[in-house]
């Protein structure tokens, strides 16, 4: 069986990807008090269980 390695500047990227997703996260979370609007709480209360699910 081969074994699939990642490239360098595909493991890179990847790294990027989930460090910028894992901040939109915590940010979308943490904005969540802060938000007055109802809707747009929902939207991100919905947000954060997609990313999370993801």
């Amino acid at each position: 069986m081969d074994i699939q390695k990642l490239a360098d500047h595909e493991s890179l990227d990847l790294h990027e990807a989930i460090n910028f997703k894992t901040l939109c996260l915590a940010k979308s979370k943490l904005m969540q008090g802060l938000v007055f609007d109802d809707d747009l709480r929902a939207l991100m209360k919905k947000d954060v269980e997609q990313s999370i699910q993801a």
